[in-house]
């Protein structure tokens, strides 16, 4: 019954998605021009190569972004059942802070959180 359900919503969910792009592919405007083809659209030539390098502190810093986002993500489902988990769910988001807080504690030692 369980797999049934599963593959029900698997299919719906599959159907549903294909009907969405194939309604945009179908109504959405189209132009073909050699600037589309340009690394961007703002219609100045670019000059040189368009790939260039990075300072690796733009990575270093959306990493971090991430990982306190992510964090938020699993703080609120926990806020709306934390009376429903006991203390199970009290020990285990306690875990999932200190982890978390090691990983800003390790950032901020090795220098990470200062823009250079």
């Amino acid at each position: 019954m369980h797999f049934t359900l599963l593959i029900v919503v698997i299919i719906t969910a599959i159907a549903l998605v294909a009907v969405a792009l194939g309604i945009a592919n179908a109504i959405s405007p189209r132009s073909y021009n050699s600037q589309k083809g340009e690394a961007y659209e703002c219609g100045i030539p670019t000059r040189g190569k368009s790939w260039m390098q990075f300072k690796v502190g733009y990575y270093l810093f959306a990493i971090l972004f991430l990982m306190f986002d992510v964090e938020t993500v699993f703080l609120f489902p926990w806020a709306v059942v934390v009376q429903d988990l006991g203390i199970y769910g009290l020990v285990s988001i306690v875990f999932f802070l200190v982890v978390l807080v090691l990983g800003l504690a390790y950032a901020w030692k090795k220098g990470a959180l200062e823009w250079k």
